[in-house]
């Protein structure tokens, strides 16, 4: 079963600024190696569905997913319908800006087809694991880098 994953960054940037970055979902594959693309279908709303790419290297695969949470300035959730996983991005309120939290969360399991694919073509769970790990750090550093921009 996939593990629970967790990455934070400090940033010098009030959470409503960080806030409008990461709540625009679409702007995804500017932080993420590993998403290409996100779509929100209508608003930003719990229950609202995405349709995804992603890649990991040459290999490219399609992902669905339903926002979870939605707390304007603090939260946002995602969870993907493939394989259960849950991300989210978490602002907590610093004295000098803020704290983004990127966590991967999979409470339920990941599904059987995901498990078998992760094994047959990403190199295993622990393997690919490590893979998503270093790609949140370097999601939250370039998130950082843009909510700092004057």
């Amino acid at each position: 079963m996939a593990q629970p994953l967790e990455a934070s960054i400090d940033i010098d940037a009030a959470p409503e600024r960080v806030w409008a970055i990461v709540s625009d979902l679409e702007r995804m594959p500017q932080w993420s190696p590993q998403c290409t693309r996100m779509k929100v279908i209508g608003r930003l709303r719990e229950g609202a569905l995405t349709l995804n790419l992603n890649r990991d290297g040459w290999k490219r695969w399609p992902t669905t997913a339903r926002v979870v949470r939605v707390q304007p300035n603090r939260a946002v959730a995602f969870r993907v319908i493939e394989n259960r996983a849950i991300w989210s991005f978490q602002i907590e309120p610093t004295a000098t800006g803020s704290t983004l939290i990127q966590r991967r969360d999979v409470p339920n399991g990941t599904s059987w087809i995901s498990r078998t694919l992760i094994d047959l073509a990403l190199g295993g769970g622990a393997e690919f694991d490590v893979r998503v790990e270093d790609g949140m750090h370097r999601s939250l550093a370039k998130i950082k880098a843009a909510a700092e921009r004057p």
